[in-house]
């Protein structure tokens, strides 16, 4: 098996702080309530963008009363923070360092895996973050950002692992960044695939990434 880096350990229980409000004891209603209220301004949030979203269309969308919205959120980036931990820190799904410590599976494998897992499940999750990065507060954005720099760092580790070369090679962090980068990206431009199977378009692109992936690092022992 290949090695478990303690950066991924760590990363996994990293999550946006979401504010503590304890205004309503029975914790099935808050439970319902955030539910009702995050799920509305997910469609809102991707439908008007979360700058022109307020407070006034979430509780219209929901069906949650204005005057008690706030015993159950804090304010707008609370609910953007509790949407993002959900979809785009989704520890359901797992990451390619992940996948890749299972050596059953070839590479071809596991980035099919990957994709296929991060385009049905992790869609929304990734245009979220994607449209709302820049209205997020600093220490959000940080950490985000840290947590995707520790993912790919240690999805080069895994690769150097898996490909037999050493580790640091910079090389790797590049085509780990780009297999970030198509988990992200590839999915929204699947307007142009439509009449395709959705298997033939996951073994393709995967096909071609291990390819890459070791043209790349073919061409660095030369």
């Amino acid at each position: 098996m290949g090695r478990e880096n303690a950066r991924l350990r760590a990363v996994r229980e990293e999550l946006l702080e979401e504010a503590d409000i304890n205004n309503v004891q029975n914790q099935t209603l808050i439970q319902e309530k955030r539910q009702q209220i995050c799920d509305a301004a997910l469609e809102l949030f991707l439908e008007k963008g979360f700058a022109a979203t307020t407070i006034r269309d979430i509780c219209a969308r929901s069906g949650v009363n204005q005057a008690s919205i706030y015993d159950y959120i804090a304010n707008k980036n609370d609910i953007l923070r509790r949407l993002l931990n959900q979809l785009w820190f989704n520890a359901d799904v797992p990451t390619l360092p992940e996948i890749l410590l299972d050596d059953a599976l070839s590479l071809e494998q596991a980035l099919e895996r990957y994709f296929a897992d991060s385009w049905k499940f992790k869609r929304k999750g990734t245009l979220l973050a994607y449209r709302t990065i820049p209205h997020l507060p600093p220490e959000d954005r940080k950490a985000m950002r840290l947590r995707e720099i520790a993912v790919m760092k240690d999805l080069a580790d895994q690769l150097a692992d898996r490909l037999g070369i050493e580790a640091g090679d910079q090389r790797l962090e590049i085509v780990a960044n780009l297999m970030v980068f198509l988990s992200a990206f590839g999915p929204m431009r699947d307007w142009l695939n439509r009449d395709q199977p959705d298997e033939a378009i996951v073994k393709t692109i995967a096909a071609g990434a291990a390819a890459m992936i070791r043209s790349a690092v073919d061409d660095s022992r030369t």
